[in-house]
């Protein structure tokens, strides 16, 4: 019959494709490899805020210290890095984590609503589930844009009027000296404290690691961050920076 070989050339082609996916791309169509890419983007996320937080503690140590800092950061690396490459690297190993974090996200939540299209009528309070893991939707999306407006704020400098390129201390203080900048910073680091602390807990149960320590230590550092972000506005606005 003419056309026979190449069609059944074809039909071994598309017998074989599925076969001739890689591993990684196997493991992100899993929801396990979907759950472990979410936690381990989280955890590293976890850990540039942690060190974030430590670096905006040194506004109390003056502006001396806070600009030097600034500064070591754009010359870390040197000779073997270009000036400023080491933070270039920085945001755009961030930037990846953030979208797989999003992206792997919305697919679990999609695949969840296709998974149990109606939901149930009787189905577990918000209270019953707890409030920080029936915000963590919401909080995420609030946070994403959020983040969005800290690097117009702080790093570009766009929405801050009376940024100075190259002097952190001064941005910093001009910044939370206006009062509806802190509303926002404040409501952002509650939403953040929020996202942690659900957050954390999940993704330590995902990698294998549950108990009661663990969701000890998962609120501890949720708090710490939370609280030691707050700090530096508090300090501006109480006087103690600036």
């Amino acid at each position: 019959m003419a056309g026979g070989p190449t069609v059944g050339r074809v039909s071994r082609d598309l017998a074989v494709q599925p076969r001739t996916r890689t591993s990684i791309t196997r493991f992100w169509a899993s929801t396990i490899g979907k759950k472990a890419v979410m936690a381990v983007t989280g955890l590293l996320l976890v850990a540039y805020l942690f060190a974030h937080m430590l670096g905006n503690l040194k506004v109390f140590l003056g502006a001396g210290a806070m600009n030097d800092y600034a500064a070591w950061l754009r010359e870390f690396g040197e000779p073997v890095l270009p000036f400023g490459v080491f933070l270039w690297i920085t945001r755009v190993v961030l930037m990846v984590a953030v979208v797989l974090h999003i992206v792997s996200a919305a697919q679990l939540t999609l695949r969840d609503r296709r998974a149990r299209p109606i939901r149930y009528r009787h189905g577990r309070s918000r209270s019953a589930r707890g409030f920080a893991p029936s915000t963590m939707r919401w909080g995420g999306a609030t946070l994403a844009v959020f983040v969005v407006w800290h690097l117009l704020d702080l790093t570009v400098g766009v929405a801050n009027r009376d940024y100075v390129q190259g002097e952190p201390y001064h941005n910093v203080v001009a910044d939370f000296s206006v009062w509806w900048v802190n509303v926002i910073y404040f409501v952002a680091l509650v939403m953040l404290g929020l996202h942690l602390d659900h957050g954390l807990t999940s993704a330590a149960r995902t990698l294998g690691l549950a108990g009661r320590r663990i969701r000890i230590l998962g609120t501890t550092v949720a708090v710490m961050i939370t609280v030691g972000f707050m700090t530096v506005p508090i300090g501006v606005m109480t006087g103690l920076v600036g």
